[in-house]
């Protein structure tokens, strides 16, 4: 034993050189192809493409402008105010309210999107720069400042205003719990900005919570905007919002409806996104959209570039989506004469 070299001394035995018949030895000649033919595009599991798949998809397609030029929407009689809301994170509150609002905005319309998430996605991708100490949703909870005091114009419309929100307004939802009438803040002031603007739309962006944030929101809005994510999961946050409409219709705001719901990141390359599609217009036949949102890389780099995908690819298959939302939700009333 005390003779035995290591392991790591041994000398290595000489290996044999290889032969014309030994050729496929040699990584430079095995091929990167496989016998499975793969399309091109986005690297994804083989057994989850369809037959009809097509890379664009992932892209959507792009429309001739003139096929999508913005229509001059109808004015309402009276001012909608909506809130955009699911318990549920992730499935397209903020995207949903800017595209709309910009869709409404380039129609002709006038409308305030309030930002009344702590997470600011919305200032963000309206073009509204709000660095710490920015004012705005935080000052008119909490310290009763006017909508109009802060609202500033979106540099991609000068039909759209935005109510900033930055980091502040997380602590909003403590100072508010010890506040006398902290449901109705948001409420009186958004009553004071309609009397004094005149503005035909108002979407108030929350957060992913029935907090006290989100609670003021429901208060001071008429209508509600759920989108719904054509996924699972996506049903059960709907379920307790719903539980929360009604306490709030009984006891704070008997207006409130919920008016529209809206089918986002519809892939309809999968039998999930039709299911769910089709259960939520079972459930909710008239409230549903006629539109879907595709599930679109296009929507998701706007944000990015402080843009919606309205003024960043106004010709992708999402921008024609939500353009088609905004006028349908534009379609439903009565307008002024």
């Amino acid at each position: 034993m005390g003779d035995a070299v290591p392991l790591f001394f041994r000398k290595r035995k000489p290996q044999p050189k290889a032969t014309d018949q030994d050729f496929w030895k040699d990584a430079r000649n095995v091929p990167r192809g496989t016998g499975v033919p793969l399309p091109t595009g986005p690297k994804r599991a083989r057994f989850d493409i369809p037959e009809d798949y097509d890379a664009s998809d992932e892209y959507g397609e792009e429309f001739d402008v003139e096929e999508q030029s913005t229509p001059t929407l109808p004015r309402p009689k009276h001012p909608r105010v909506f809130v955009v809301a699911n318990q549920k994170g992730g499935v397209g509150k903020t995207t949903t309210t800017v595209n709309v609002a910009m869709g409404l905005a380039l129609g002709g319309l006038n409308v305030l999107v309030i930002d009344n998430d702590p997470q600011s996605n919305a200032s963000t991708a309206l073009g509204i720069e709000h660095p710490v100490g920015t004012p705005g949703t935080y000052e008119t909870l909490v310290e009763g400042d006017p909508i109009m005091a802060h609202a500033q114009q979106s540099p991609h419309s000068p039909n759209l205003h935005v109510l900033p929100a930055t980091i502040d307004l997380a602590a909003a939802e403590m100072e508010l719990a010890v506040m006398q009438g902290r449901e109705a803040r948001l409420k009186h002031a958004l009553e004071q900005y309609l009397e004094q603007s005149g503005a035909d739309y108002v979407f108030i962006d929350c957060p992913p919570s029935l907090g006290m944030l989100t609670l003021n929101a429901l208060v001071a809005s008429t209508e509600i905007l759920v989108p719904i994510q054509t996924e699972y999961y996506a049903l059960e946050g709907v379920t307790a919002l719903l539980g929360t409409i009604d306490r709030v219709k009984g006891n704070l705001n008997d207006r409130l409806e919920l008016t529209n719901i809206l089918l986002t990141m519809y892939d309809k390359r999968t039998n999930l996104s039709k299911d769910v599609a089709a259960e939520v217009r079972s459930h909710f036949k008239k409230q549903t959209l006629a539109t879907e949102i595709p599930r679109s890389v296009r929507i998701a780099e706007a944000p990015s570039f402080g843009q919606t995908v309205l003024t960043y690819q106004p010709r992708s298959e999402g921008a024609v989506a939500y353009a088609s939302v905004a006028e349908e939700i534009a379609n439903q009333v009565e307008t002024k004469e």
